[in-house]
């Protein structure tokens, strides 16, 4: 502390400690939270009031005040513009000003941050007392904490709750360019208010192992001995076990309208309707079991709707994909998909899946915490869930399910089985459940470890060292490496772990970029079964999806982008009964990519582009492998997705990369782009890029030709091909 704030702040040791928490955004009150009422108020707000209340019944906590933004507007209640709210005898929030009166979103408080800080500082010496450590909670206040703790050395403390490195990834693939995310977000100012947190923080913050891997790396004050793990609680008294009066409830009656035999244990899924939810997979794996459907019922709550077809496209196409997994397996009259559900009908429904004997199912290809999964295990409920993430550290500590593979059907089916089959198993595992969420992801539980953590901090016997770091000149990646999968990365697994260390330790300036012509679920199969890291961008279905990492989010707005002129169910009657062609498994299918095998005894493929163009149909096509052929939407290919993907990510395809090895990979390297063709490619594909200046023909094959275009290129140094003039 500042010597002022040593001089005026009562010692912790006396009488507990004070702790600042700082919200500045969205609309924040200690009783009936306007949750949903807009993007800034949401989980956040949530978070911060129950974990300011938790903090303030400790008996070894003398002061907590949360300090959020003052607002006079007509447009919302009058209570945001109360200077104090006393929620208990040790608890208040604090507002204060800070530019225009009027509720602002928070993209727009970045010029009156410093007000807020100078105007909080100055708080604190009118009431001549000192908090004894700062937590500030999202960018925003991550600023205004970064400026407190040096003004008056106080720790701070950190929760991101979302990185602006990651949603600026999420941005692009709705369709947003880099001067509409800057004019819109000011993006450039809140990754760099992140870095400067991170940068002055003690201890950051985060709820999985997952998020500070994946997500925080990307960062340059990247330190990972500053943070640490601490999961958000859960409202313990909102979330119980069955009653016992839930089967007799009207909700009941409604989840189980259509079932034919609806006494039967319920495997429960809730979530939004969304592809990374995989909840196709969860029906797969029940119609693949004749012995589950005989077991169990399959409730799946996914979101709100009257009429699906005014769904936005991409849950719109999850109902289809589900309604089409129901009849392709019959599983009429054994599966439900209600239509709709309030929020605080949401613990009903879990007491009703524990009331029935029931599991609680989440197969997400991705999940980075799983409140889901805790609310579950609150309410007396089993779980299954996806081994990605967040569940891995919930099972554990709980010890109350089972982990399954999102990617293969039958460990779902397996999974399930084994609970419904073993009675005591699961009254065990919900017995622990109901234990382990007590003992680890109560509020209670969450305050104790808290106070931990910063306790030494605030005795400065736990300061962090700084290890020396500094800033990039460039605020983004400034250059991408584009492999194939199955000609370049599937040869040699030696060579393999050398260029995934090269791209980890280069990952601050490197875009990693897998484009194949595999689906997404079986590219991410094979991407799992070499322990290759999900990339930072994945195009799949030969250029026809693009989806982002952390949490492979979808690129919607390329979807619309490439569906021009298409009409699969014509490209399809036109092909099917031609000679030479056979339709592969419909696993290789996908709306925007309609896959045959050729016989090239029988058909020449060149010849289908005249046909298929006679026929006016705007088409790309696409013939690698000497048998694999692909018929995709004109604007869709390898090359094309690329293209759009560094076009908004701002690199130059100058500072690009790629590695091919098949004839599908041509349209990537032709170009401006850099371009290593392994020794492995297949037959003679390619070889007609031999006179291109900027494609390099390896010596070496798969991973060690990759290894040898790096050093060739320069890549993570000068990239740029030796033959350029200096």
């Amino acid at each position: 502390m500042s010597s002022q704030a040593k001089e005026n702040n009562t010692s912790a040791d006396e009488d507990g400690i004070y702790i600042a928490l700082i919200s500045v955004h969205g609309l924040i009150r200690g009783r009936d939270l306007e949750l949903g009422r807009d993007a800034d108020t949401g989980g956040q707000t949530l978070y911060v009031v129950e974990l300011a209340q938790a903090l303030s019944v400790r008996p070894d906590v003398k002061k907590v005040e949360l300090f959020t933004r003052l607002v006079r507007d007509d447009s919302v209640s009058s209570d945001y513009a109360e200077h104090y709210e006393q929620l208990n005898d040790k608890l208040q929030i604090v507002r204060i000003e800070a530019g225009a009166d009027e509720y602002l979103p928070k993209e727009q408080l970045w010029d009156h941050l410093d007000a807020f800080a100078d105007n909080m500082a100055a708080y604190f010496r009118r009431q001549n007392c000192f908090p004894d450590i700062l937590h500030s909670h999202y960018a925003d206040a991550g600023y205004v904490g970064s400026l407190l703790t040096h003004w008056l050395s106080i720790p701070l403390i950190h929760t991101g709750h979302s990185l602006g490195r990651v949603k600026r990834a999420r941005l692009i693939a709705s369709g947003l360019h880099n001067d509409e995310i800057e004019s819109l977000y000011n993006m450039s100012r809140r990754i760099d208010a992140e870095e400067h947190t991170l940068a002055s923080s003690e201890r950051v913050i985060t709820s999985t192992y997952q998020e500070i891997e994946e997500q925080y790396e990307v960062y340059d004050y990247y330190q990972p001995e500053q943070m640490r793990v601490l999961p958000p609680g859960v409202n313990l008294d909102n979330f119980t076990p069955p009653l016992g009066n839930e089967l007799n409830s009207n909700l009941f009656a409604r989840l189980i309208a259509h079932l034919k035999e609806p006494d039967k244990p319920i495997i429960l899924a809730l979530s939004r309707p969304d592809t990374r939810k995989n909840i196709a997979s969860l029906i797969e794996a029940f119609g693949l079991s004749q012995s589950l459907q005989d077991k169990a019922n399959l409730v799946i709550v996914a979101g709100n709707r009257d009429d699906v077809e005014d769904l936005e496209s991409g849950a719109r196409q999850v109902f289809h994909e589900l309604w089409a997994m129901i009849d392709r397996y019959d599983l009429y009259g054994k599966v439900a998909l209600p239509k709709h559900h309030s929020r605080d009908e949401v613990p009903m429904i879990y007491r009703i899946a524990a009331a029935s004997g029931g599991v609680f199912v989440n197969p997400a290809l991705t999940e980075p915490f799983g409140l889901t999964l805790i609310e579950a295990a609150a309410s007396g409920v089993p779980i299954v869930a996806t081994e990605d993430g967040g569940p891995r550290d919930i099972i554990a500590n709980c010890r109350n399910g089972l982990l399954i593979d999102p990617l293969e059907p039958r460990t779902i089916t397996d999974a399930l089985q084994s609970l419904l089959d073993s009675p005591q198993t699961r009254r065990d595992m919900v017995r622990q459940g109901l234990t382990g969420v007590k003992e680890h992801y109560s509020w209670q539980a969450h305050a104790e470890r808290y106070l931990q953590e910063i306790y030494p901090i605030i005795k400065q016997a736990e300061r962090l060292p700084r290890r020396p770091v500094s800033r990039r000149s460039e605020l983004y990646k400034d250059r991408a490496f584009v492999s194939s999968l199955d000609q370049n990365l599937m040869g040699s697994p030696e060579a393999l772990q050398e260029m995934l260390r090269l791209l980890k330790e280069n990952r601050k300036t490197t875009l990693f970029i897998i484009a194949t012509g595999r689906r997404l679920d079986s590219a991410l199969r094979l991407l799992k079964h070499h322990a290759i890291p999900e990339p930072d961008v994945l195009i799949s279905g030969s250029g026809t999806e693009i989806h982002y990492a952390p949490d492979l989010t979808k690129d919607t707005a390329w979807e619309k982008h490439i569906d021009f002129h298409w009409t699969p169910h014509q490209v399809r009657s036109l092909l099917d009964d031609v000679p030479g062609l056979a339709r592969q498994a419909k696993s290789e299918q996908s709306h925007f990519k309609i896959s045959y095998l050729v016989d090239t005894r029988q058909l020449n493929p060149e010849d289908l582009v005249g046909q298929l163009h006679q026929e006016e149909q705007t088409v790309t096509v696409q013939f690698s492998f000497g048998q694999y052929l692909d018929i995709l939407p004109i604007r869709a290919s390898k090359g094309m997705a690329l293209r759009y993907v560094v076009d908004r990510w701002q690199i130059p395809l100058e500072r690009v990369l790629v590695a091919g090895g098949s004839g599908s990979d041509e349209d990537m390297m032709r170009g401006n782009s850099l371009a290593v063709v392994v020794a492995n490619r297949h037959d003679e594909e390619l070889s007609q890029l031999t006179d291109l200046d900027r494609i390099y023909f390896a010596k070496n094959s798969y991973e060690k030709g990759i290894l040898e275009a790096f050093e060739y290129y320069d890549f993570f140094g000068q990239c740029r091909s030796p033959q350029e003039e200096e």
